[in-house]
């Protein structure tokens, strides 16, 4: 089992993902606009880096865990136009705002939102034929619990991609993307967002998040029998995909 580093982010007392919540419906309102210019829009290269990993089995069903503002929702119903497609997170806040998205682009039809606690999904066993997340699930209280969770929930066969932020590991970039997630990062978060905790949270909970082999090992003991990783651009990001 993975022991989990708690990095919460207000507050080292209190359950994580009631502050996890909080947090995210005050940034809601900018979150978008942060996420895109913190990352110079190479975000949006990611989310669909990864999801032309699900093209070829085209899946009709789908979870989106984590969704936020369902940006990698979106771009998943426009690319594989799954039947269904499901984005669930813990917050409310969060989720209007991709409603309303969703609704702009004339994706309801595809694309429902609901609030789950992703540690304790109401899905039945056995029931997407994809699971993904994006940027989210290092926000989990506890890691085995989600990724047990994701994997209940996949169809035999089914496959999840994971696609999440994590600490270069070569020179310069490591040494580059510290400078710049300790020192620009969160000066800029708190500027735009007005949330004094936020970004501060977002640079502690990368470093303190498994990553390559070590989250191999945890994707399987989660039950999954394949699964595999890469790194995009330098290492500022990882994705993982994995069968079950």
């Amino acid at each position: 089992m993975y022991e989990q580093e708690q990095v919460k982010p207000y507050s080292q007392t209190g359950e994580k993902g009631q502050q996890v919540e909080q947090m995210f419906d005050n940034i809601a309102p900018t979150y978008d606009q942060l996420n895109h210019r913190l990352s110079w829009d190479i975000d949006k290269r990611w989310r669909r880096k990864a999801i032309q990993q699900l093209a070829p089995y085209k899946p009709q069903r789908m979870l989106d865990i984590a969704t936020g503002t369902g940006d990698f929702a979106i771009l998943a119903a426009q690319m594989l136009r799954p039947q269904q497609l499901i984005g669930v997170d813990i917050s409310e806040g969060m989720m209007e705002v991709g409603r309303k998205k969703v609704a702009e682009k004339k994706l309801d039809g595809i694309i429902s939102f609901a609030k789950e606690d992703c540690l304790a999904l109401s899905y039945d066993d056995n029931a997407f034929d994809a699971v993904t997340a994006a940027f989210g699930i290092r926000n989990f209280a506890d890691l085995d619990k989600g990724l047990h969770e994701m994997c209940r929930v996949l169809k035999k066969d089914g496959h999840l991609c994971i696609v999440e932020l994590t600490t270069p590991v070569t020179f310069p970039m490591k040494q580059l993307f510290k400078i710049y997630s300790h020192a620009i990062l969160p000066v800029y978060g708190r500027l735009i967002s007005k949330d004094t905790s936020a970004y501060s949270y977002l640079t502690r909970s990368i470093e303190a998040f498994p990553q390559g082999e070590r989250m191999m090992t945890i994707l399987k003991n989660a039950g999954f029998r394949e699964a595999r990783f890469q790194r995009l651009t330098f290492g500022i990001c990882t994705m993982y995909f994995a069968t079950k």
